[in-house]
């Protein structure tokens, strides 16, 4: 029966030696209103076929609606893929089909990446 009583007596303060404390401090939040401003980038495509990747980071593409090219600048994060999404390490090159997700600024047309359809 003392057995019995002491492993009682244990099993209630088990829980109790190995308890975490609880917190005391409190969060204060507060809120405050935010005001975002900023310029609204739209990005664009156009499908054509590569002409030349030159200079360096510069990509020309002539359009299929016309003869005209157009030319892109990559700066940054610009990158190029194939249709199923993965990342193509090789250069773009000249009379291969891509897809040009762009946005103008200013006077540039920024690639956002681009996407080669052969």
């Amino acid at each position: 029966m003392r057995r019995m009583i002491v492993m009682l007596v244990c099993l209630l303060l088990a829980p109790l030696a190995f308890a975490q404390p609880g917190s005391t401090k409190r969060k204060q939040t507060t809120t405050e209103p935010v005001t975002v401003t900023g310029a609204v980038t739209k990005i664009t495509t156009e499908e054509g076929a590569a002409a030349s990747y030159q200079p360096i980071r510069t990509l020309v593409i002539r359009e299929d609606s016309s003869k005209n090219t157009a030319r892109y600048v990559a700066n940054g994060r610009g990158r190029v893929v194939n249709k199923a999404g993965q990342v193509v390490q090789t250069a773009v090159k000249p009379g291969a089909r891509v897809l040009v997700y762009y946005a103008n600024t200013s006077d540039v047309r920024a690639v956002d990446h681009v996407v080669l359809l052969d």
